[in-house]
């Protein structure tokens, strides 16, 4: 039985290269499974792609129920590129038998520097400063100081693969490291030196309060106007995780009320931002397009693992992250695997 793959096309530039090294298409080759990146360059896939193709290896469109709930689909794994699957209706996949999986392995290493790039963008000043050497307003250094990052406290609200990679990197810092994260073992915690507190203490503690959590109904608008004001008048705030988990209004009154000394947005409500939009009128915030992890490696790793992912599927395995577990206990995916393994 063929099984043929569809790659987004948002992974395509202009040119007709690849974002990703095309090395990484050599799983398929050497997997012997026929790929194509998918005609049209959509923000949201239809029936008619769930039609063409065994497999969707998906960048930014999202992925409704209607591509994987008809009669014509074929779709038997849906593979992201990327942590996030948000934009995957995975209830709708797990309900047609449709293996829904991310690449954690992908996005631990970019997604951690990232972090650590803009709590010391933050910490130096970096794009104050900046702007007042472009501006000839050399004689205003010493009203931006920066602060030393040695003792200081950084405090993720979640930590998982890359929370508990960002703190890898920190250590040589030598700062102090809390975390909330109530799924958390404390063995774990311990790997990494880190202090398990509740939530509250993140927020009242942390010098820089940075989010590793997914966006769920649990997390959705879980930090606002009562977290930020916990923060001390010189904590900083960064999110690289997902807009939606926080109250963008109660940001905006606490960066514009100085209740904050800043913060560095990755990630935004609204994708993409509206140029309207009062956050970027501001001083102390560090904006960057839901990009700033977007390097080589980033795309590499995540190409390569969502591809691994679909090879897996293809040769009767179940792949390795895997989103939506309970998918494999349905009689219809368990005889694709065992037919093919």
């Amino acid at each position: 039985m063929a099984f043929t793959v569809g790659i987004t096309r948002d992974v395509v530039r202009a040119d007709g290269t690849s974002i990703f090294d095309k090395r990484a298409l050599r799983i398929f080759d050497e997997a012997k499974l026929p790929w194509e990146f998918i005609r049209d360059d959509v923000r949201e896939l239809g029936a008619a792609h769930g039609s063409q193709y065994e497999a969707l290896c998906v960048f930014n469109p999202k992925v409704p129920a209607a591509v994987v709930a008809t009669p014509e689909s074929k779709v038997q794994i849906v593979a992201r590129m990327g942590v996030g699957y948000d934009s995957v209706d995975v209830k709708a996949c797990t309900e047609n038998g449709v293996i829904v999986t991310n690449t954690p392995d992908g996005v631990r290493r970019p997604v951690a520097t990232s972090i650590l790039t803009l709590i010391l963008a933050l910490s130096q000043k970096l794009f104050i400063k900046d702007r007042i050497t472009r501006a000839g307003r050399w004689a205003e250094t010493t009203d931006h100081i920066g602060i030393g990052l040695t003792g200081k406290t950084a405090g993720s609200i979640g930590v998982g693969n890359i929370g508990g990679e960002a703190y890898r990197l920190l250590a040589p810092l030598e700062m102090q490291h809390i975390a909330f994260d109530p799924y958390m073992k404390a063995e774990d915690a311990a790997t990494l030196r880190l202090r398990l507190v509740d939530k509250d203490t993140v927020f009242r503690e942390a010098d820089f309060v940075f989010v590793n959590t997914p966006l769920t109904p649990e997390t959705r608008g879980s930090v606002g106007a009562r977290e930020f004001a916990l923060m001390k008048p010189t904590a900083y705030f960064i999110n690289t995780s997902r807009g939606r988990i926080v109250d963008e209004e109660a940001l905006y009154a606490a960066l514009r009320e100085r209740r904050i000394a800043g913060a560095a947005i990755h990630v935004f409500q609204h994708e993409p931002v509206d140029p309207e939009n009062p956050l970027l009128a501001l001083d102390n915030v560090i904006v960057t397009p839901h990009s700033i992890c977007w390097t080589d490696e980033f795309f590499r790793s995540n190409a390569e693992s969502a591809f691994r992912s679909v090879a897996a599927a293809a040769s009767g395995k179940a792949p390795a992250f895997v989103v939506n577990r309970e998918v494999l206990g349905r009689s219809n995916v368990r005889a694709r695997l065992l037919d093919r393994g």
